[in-house]
């Protein structure tokens, strides 16, 4: 258990024998791990939308306190942040590909207990899920890096426009599930697609080879504590983070306090969603593009600016045409994160290394976010100051991006614990 991985492990009792990759994969199986992929994809947001819409059944037929339900729709991202470091680990130990299936096997386990009558199943359940998504969320990357260097635009979007999808999926099909299956079956049913995923990645993870190395998280995390441009990129996925998940959160109750009626609200929020997915692919397609992306940066941040300050109107005006520019701004800083990770990393290794520090920190900060941003609106009585803060935080992560942006690589620095390390 304690050993290299590789020989010895038990990992290849899971997932058989371990022959070498093919060096130039058939069209055939390129264009089957491309759809493998898709699949994982759709699959890492469906459980967490679905938990939003069901609060009230949920609340009803467990008896849980609102705070206890907080913690229900966080512990995923909770679990993101305290485990993405590690994932990176996971990926050298076993491969990419095992890891990749381990962790989906932990989304069906943890999807289907859902549906179990224990409410301590409901939280270890979703507890499992998060884990699982932590490690494909790191993974991804990486696995970008190795095998679509030259292509990491659209394979990006591909990956990160199906998250999109598999939200709106979770978020828009539960309810109705809800009606015929009940609350619980509703959850569990998510467990069915996540299956049809993995059984789609087995044989990936029965072909490729296994371990790259045994770098610990310490190591792999002060390598990179040292790199002003590791910072950078932690910096802007995580006020991306922070702003999704705030918008995801509040958005319908800023909307209702304008005088919108809640209805309208919530088709709002959906029209976000949808323009989000939207961004997200279209910026990482051009932002794969090209190796300079500070002008995309500069694009999204002035759209999402001027959507926070269209919702500052009173009335709220165009509504609309703000939730949109807000949704496609998110959905392409998003899109520009994943696309960091990959372009500014030097090998799959070290895109796995900068996707757990980044994804960690990023995570952490959406965890804190929507209660911190409650607590702004309770304070001053009102949704302008927590606006405004959002409008501030654009231009943070707006320097972190211009930085993220810049046509140079990650250089992980040993033993260094201080200053900026980035080259060509």
């Amino acid at each position: 258990q304690g050993g290299e991985g590789g020989v010895g492990s038990p990992t290849p009792l899971i997932f058989g024998p371990m022959p070498a990759p093919d060096p130039v994969p058939s069209p055939l199986r390129r264009g089957l791990r491309l759809g493998a992929i898709l699949l994982v994809a759709l699959n890492l947001r469906t459980s967490l939308a679905s938990v939003g819409p069901l609060v009230p059944e949920i609340r009803e037929g467990t008896g849980l306190s609102n705070g206890a339900l907080g913690l229900l729709t966080t512990l995923p991202l909770l679990a993101f942040g305290a485990l993405s470091v590690g994932a990176a680990v996971a990926g050298r130990r076993l491969g990419i590909e095992r890891a990749i299936a381990l962790a989906l096997l932990l989304v069906v386990a943890g999807t289907a207990l859902r549906a179990a009558p224990p409410v301590a199943l409901l939280f270890l359940g979703t507890g499992l899920f998060g884990v699982g998504v932590a490690v494909v969320n790191v993974l991804l990357p990486a696995l970008t890096k190795r095998d679509f260097a030259h292509r990491s635009g659209p394979i990006t979007g591909l990956y990160s426009g199906g998250m999109g999808v598999g939200a709106g999926l979770g978020a828009g099909l539960t309810v109705p599930l809800a009606a015929v299956l009940g609350w619980r079956g509703a959850l569990g049913v998510w467990a069915l697609p996540a299956l049809v995923a993995l059984s789609a990645w087995l044989p990936l993870a029965r072909s490729r080879k296994g371990p790259s190395g045994a770098t610990g998280v310490p190591g792999s995390f002060r390598a990179l504590a040292g790199s002003g441009l590791a910072w950078q990129v932690a910096v802007f996925m995580g006020l991306q983070s922070l702003s999704f998940y705030v918008v995801l959160t509040w958005l319908p109750d800023i909307l209702v306090a304008s005088g919108l009626p809640r209805a309208r609200a919530g088709w709002l929020l959906g029209l976000a969603q949808a323009t989000g997915v939207a961004g997200t692919v279209l910026v990482a397609l051009r932002a794969g593009a090209v190796q300079d992306q500070r002008s995309l940066v500069w694009a999204v941040a002035i759209l999402e600016g001027v959507g926070l300050g269209g919702l500052l109107l009173p009335g709220a005006p165009l509504a609309a045409t703000w939730v949109s520019l807000v949704g496609f701004a998110q959905g392409g800083a998003f899109g520009l994160a994943l696309i960091f990770l990959v372009v500014r990393a030097r090998d799959p290794d070290s895109a796995s290394d900068l996707s757990g520090m980044a994804q960690s920190v990023g995570y952490l900060l959406a965890a804190v976010g929507p209660p911190l941003f409650g607590l702004l609106h309770d304070g001053s009585g009102g949704w302008s100051i927590p606006l405004a803060t959002l409008l501030g935080l654009v231009l943070v992560k707006t320097w972190a991006g211009l930085g993220a942006g810049q046509p140079h690589r990650v250089v992980p620095v040993e033993g260094h614990h201080g200053g900026a390390a980035s080259g060509g």
